[in-house]
C-alpha cells in the first residue's frame, strides 16, 4: 500500500527550498504509544467522542507536525499562506457570509454540511485548545509554538472538515474510516496509520474484507489528489464545488468507489 511511486507533487521537497524568516522549531513533543493506544479503544467504542481523535494526534505528533510545516513553506503557495497566514476559522465561521455564496459554490456545500451535522468551526477549535489547557494542567510539557506553527495546527482542524465536503465522505463511521485513509495519503504519520489502522480493522470485522479493497481505494483517491494543505481554501469558497475538486485533483467518487461511497455506522 506504501509502495506507490511517489509523484512530483507529493515528493519531499528539498530543505534548501526552506524560507529563513520563521522561528526555529519548538523541541518535538515526546510520543506516547500507550495514551494514544487508550485513546483509540475509546473511540472505536464510542465513534461519538470525536475529541479521542485529536488526543491520538497529540500524543503522537512527535516531530511530524514540523516536518509536515516545513513541506508546506516548500511549496510556493504554501509559503504564501503560512507568510500571510489568513484566517480560515473567521472565513468559515461567518455563516451570514457563506449564505451569500452562489448555489453550488463550495463554501454554500460547506455551510449545507454544517447544517446538517450540527458541527461548528469554532467549537473545533475551542477543543483544541481546551485539551491542550488540560494537558499542561496535569503536569504534561506541551511545546510552545510560534505563531506561524500555531496557524497551521489550527488550519489542518479546520480542514478535516472540508475535505469531508470535498471528498463527498459523510462523518459516520464510514465516512470517518474512509477519510482517515484518504487523509493518511496526504499526511502520512503515527497517528494517522494508527487511526486508520483501527478503523478499517473495525469495518473489515463488520463488513468483510472487502472494506480493506474500499480503505485502499480512498487512500489511493488521496495520494493521486494535489497536496491539500497548500490550497487557498479563502480564495475557494466563492468557487463551484466541481471546479474546487477538479482543481485538487480529487476523483470522482463514483470513479474512486465504483460500488459507490459507503455510509452509516459499523455495526
Amino acid at each position: 500500500m506504501y509502495a506507490t511511486p511517489t509523484t512530483p507533487d507529493q515528493a519531499a521537497p528539498p530543505a534548501t527550498a526552506l524560507p529563513v524568516d520563521f522561528p526555529p522549531p519548538p523541541p518535538p513533543h515526546p510520543v506516547q504509544w500507550w495514551r494514544a493506544v487508550q485513546a483509540l479503544r475509546t473511540l472505536l467504542a464510542n465513534p461519538q467522542e470525536t475529541e479521542k481523535a485529536l488526543e491520538v494526534f497529540l500524543a503522537l505528533s512527535g516531530d511530524e507536525e514540523e516536518r509536515m510545516f516545513q513541506r508546506l513553506l516548500a511549496d510556493p503557495q504554501g509559503r504564501r499562506l503560512a507568510l500571510a497566514q489568513p484566517c480560515l476559522l473567521s472565513r468559515l465561521a461567518n455563516r451570514a457570509e457563506l449564505a451569500t455564496l452562489p448555489d453550488g459554490s463550495f463554501g454554500r456545500a460547506y455551510l449545507a454540511y454544517l447544517d446538517r451535522t450540527g458541527l461548528d468551526p469554532v467549537g473545533l477549535v475551542r477543543l483544541k485548545e481546551e485539551m491542550e489547557v488540560h494537558a499542561r494542567a496535569i503536569g504534561e510539557e506541551l511545546p510552545v509554538l510560534d505563531p506561524a506553527r500555531e496557524w497551521f495546527r489550527v488550519r489542518g482542524i479546520l480542514t478535516h472538515d472540508l475535505w469531508h465536503v470535498l471528498t463527498d465522505y459523510d462523518t459516520d463511521e464510514l465516512g470517518e474510516a474512509a477519510l482517515l485513509a484518504f487523509s493518511l495519503a496526504q499526511l502520512p504519520g503515527r497517528a494517522g496509520r494508527l487511526l486508520t489502522a483501527g478503523a478499517t480493522c473495525k469495518g473489515a470485522r463488520a463488513l468483510g474484507p472487502g472494506f480493506l479493497r474500499y480503505e485502499y481505494q480512498a487512500w489511493r483517491r488521496g495520494r493521486r489528489a494535489a497536496w491539500l494543505p497548500a490550497l487557498p481554501y479563502e480564495d475557494l469558497l466563492g468557487e463551484p464545488l466541481e471546479a474546487v475538486r477538479a482543481r485538487a485533483r480529487i476523483t470522482p467518487g463514483a470513479v474512486a468507489h465504483p460500488g459507490g461511497i459507503l455510509r452509516g455506522a459499523v455495526a
